[in-house]
């Protein structure tokens, strides 16, 4: 049985984690607005990119995309939620719910905030999308979810080396569904930046709530031990 307890340097990690994400979200966030420094950047990165699409690429970045869209990680989500509730309890099941939504709700409002322009017509591969640019939604929403999987569902495995496995492909993961986005020509890069510093803010207040959640059990001598472990 995998049982996790809270650690002190768990909590000035993601402290760390948040204020070097929120800094960071920040500075993309002021260059958008003035449309200088690394935004000023981004029409000469996305060239770069569609000079080098090939077929290949091409249907892997739609596959991603397609990954990371909102149909597929509505259900991804509830998968999730369904699965916690039936291996950790309620409290964790509601702390991946509610991420997801405040995940959803920010992207919304960040986009409205900022009422970025997208890429141009000619450079994106895909029908129109009317929404803003800033920040990326399928890059966001999937990073926070691929992280509470990694938060919350990835320490149910037994075995080291699968728990190492399935963080280095949820990763890769993330990476790939922002990279897609912009090869596909449907964000600027500082989009896909900006998502993952939000991303990192999320997920690093889920650590402490998980935490918190898991020390309050603790003290009060009701440990919750899950109720089933993947061993595989």
């Amino acid at each position: 049985m995998i049982l996790v307890r809270p650690h002190p340097q768990g909590l000035v990690l993601s402290v760390v984690t948040i204020g070097a994400a929120a800094g960071a979200f920040t500075i993309l966030a002021d260059s958008v607005s003035e449309g200088d420094g690394l935004a000023g950047r981004d029409p000469s990165i996305t060239a770069d990119v569609v000079d080098h699409r090939t077929s290949v690429l091409t249907h892997v970045a739609h596959v991603l995309s397609f990954i990371g869209s909102e149909a597929v990680l509505a259900v991804l989500a509830l998968g999730l939620v369904i699965i916690l509730l039936e291996r950790r309890g309620p409290r964790h099941a509601i702390i991946a719910a509610t991420t997801m939504a405040v995940s959803a709700g920010l992207t919304v409002a960040v986009k409205l905030a900022f009422g970025r322009a997208r890429p141009g017509a000619s450079d994106r591969l895909g029908p129109f999308d009317s929404t803003y640019s800033f920040p990326s939604g399928h890059t966001l929403n999937s990073a926070v979810f691929l992280g509470l999987v990694c938060l919350l569902l990835v320490p149910l495995l037994r075995r080291p080396s699968l728990r190492l496995v399935a963080y280095g492909a949820a990763a890769m993961l993330a990476v790939g569904i922002g990279a897609s986005r912009i090869y596909l020509g449907y964000h600027w890069t500082t989009d896909v930046a900006a998502s993952w510093t939000i991303a990192a803010v999320l997920l690093a207040v889920v650590s402490v709530t998980a935490r918190a959640v898991a020390d309050r059990s603790h003290q009060s001598g009701n440990v919750q031990v899950d109720r089933a472990t993947v061993d595989s």
